[in-house]
């Protein structure tokens, strides 16, 4: 691999300075501002110019330890010295791998736990990165739990996202938690509730949302805006144009026919009384199934409803004129019947699963790739291979959504415009789903609204 050398944005070398001058910081940085280089001169800086670390972990989703930081470092001359070990795989090469002589320890986030709890490693970092923060936004979850035990003995620490609160203001408290351990945002996570909101939809005494106080978003980022710096892509760089297009596929007399049906039996399942957020998700999920074509049913088998969306789904890939195009899906059997299709249409693809498929995209090789948001919203960077994205089933974590877009719209696109296709089934939760995102509100309100309004048609 040849090296490059890094010229740093003005953004870049301020976010760097920043990092360097604050024990405790959060970039929030939008997608494609450079993160991992920004945050690997400063370590390198903290390292080897002033000596105030020896040892660095970083904590990030599995594609991005495997894809990102190592190759980060390999790609600019600034960084060659730096040492860098990957913690992933079996527990025999994760353990290697913290042995391993290294000033930076990469590890997958589903492995904290292991790391703090059951490996046997001393946590003797001096300085964490968590390369997307946003992942430790449950406070409930063992991660969190874990690295709660450990983060007294860190004396620096860096949150890395673009997306803080996807899901609303309530993300905030366990990722600042983490970060100065509950001086800005508190220490218990009632009091903040307290503090900044007030119940919104509950039964009984049970409590499902809260809505922010007046002025609450004000005073929250006030509290935690020494710390924080927060850029976007679109004030820093030149970025290409960004077009969005919705796809209306219609229902024919007897599939509408069938797909009410199968909405009225899952409605008719549900206990009486006010719907609660666990079954508002799950017959959420259930009509999103049915919005793509097809739903699992209680033995696990798949019964189709309709093909509009693959009818949809072939007439923009022909319409691409063998231009690559990326294919997001969410459930498991979209995957099955779009591979389907592809195979009966003689088209050329790959599932963006493994390095080797990654580097085909990004050469140009492949007409379609699939993708799934969740394994690869984070980190990816797929701008070389395409400019066209195809929503075949939607999500409702904005997170997700705004990530998965940002493989193709971020900086190096060489396109001047990204679009983003989205097939849409007309009167189905698809259109809610959308407007949900559309309005950046996808809070779990949004969910029961959409579920509850599903109902009443």
């Amino acid at each position: 691999m040849v090296c490059l050398n890094y010229k740093p944005h003005r953004y870049q070398r301020f976010a760097t300075e920043f990092i360097e001058d604050n024990p405790v910081s959060a970039i929030l940085l939008s997608m494609g501002l450079g993160k991992t280089v920004i945050t690997l001169t400063a370590i390198n800086d903290l390292l080897y110019d002033s000596f105030e670390v020896g040892k660095v972990l970083v904590i990030a989703p599995l594609r991005v330890c495997t894809n990102v930081w190592r190759q980060e470092t390999e790609k600019w001359s600034h960084l060659q010295g730096l040492r860098i070990t990957v913690a992933v795989g079996t527990e025999r090469e994760r353990l290697a791998a913290f042995h391993a002589n290294a000033d930076i320890y990469v590890l997958n986030r589903e492995n904290v736990q292991w790391l703090i709890e059951k490996s046997g490693v001393p946590f003797d970092f001096d300085m964490l990165v968590i390369d997307e923060l946003s992942s430790f936004k449950n406070h409930q979850s063992k991660r969190f739990r874990s690295l709660m035990k450990v983060r007294p003995k860190v004396k620096r620490i860096v949150g890395l996202t673009g997306t803080p609160s996807s899901n609303g203001l309530m993300d905030l408290w366990a990722e600042y938690r983490l970060l100065d351990m509950g001086q800005r945002l508190g220490r218990f996570i009632g009091q903040y509730r307290s503090d900044y909101f007030l119940p919104d939809k509950r039964n009984g005494q049970v409590i499902f949302t809260y809505k922010p106080l007046p002025n609450a978003e004000k005073q929250i980022y006030q509290r935690i805006g020494d710390i924080t710096i927060s850029m976007n892509a679109t004030d820093h760089l030149q970025m290409p144009g960004l077009l969005a297009v919705e796809h209306k596929v219609y229902l024919s007399y007897t599939e509408r026919e069938r797909y009410d049906e199968l909405k009225r039996d899952l409605i008719l399942q549900l206990p009486g009384g006010e719907i609660t957020a666990a079954n508002a998700a799950a017959l959420s999920g259930k009509l999103c199934q049915m919005a793509n074509g097809a739903v699992y049913g209680d033995d696990g088998a798949v019964n189709a409803i309709h093909d509009r969306k693959l009818d949809e789904l072939e007439d923009l890939i022909e319409q691409a004129n063998g231009n690559p195009v990326l294919v997001a899906y969410w459930f498991q059997h979209d995957k099955a019947r779009i591979v389907e299709r592809l195979v009966a249409l003689h088209i050329p693809f790959a599932h963006l699963d493994k390095a080797g498929t990654i580097e085909r995209w990004n050469q140009g090789e492949l007409p379609v790739a699939l993708i799934h948001p969740a394994s690869a919203g984070h980190g990816l960077n797929l701008q070389a291979g395409g400019s066209a994205l195809i929503w075949f089933g939607l999500t409702w974590s904005l997170e997700l959504y705004q990530q998965t877009n940002a493989r193709l719209w971020r900086q190096g696109q060489q396109s001047e415009t990204v679009v983003i296709h989205h097939i849409i089934t007309k009167d189905t939760i698809d259109e809610m789903v959308m407007k949900a995102l559309d309005q950046k509100n996808l809070t779990q309100s949004a969910l029961m609204d959409a579920v509850r309004a599903q109902l009443r048609r």
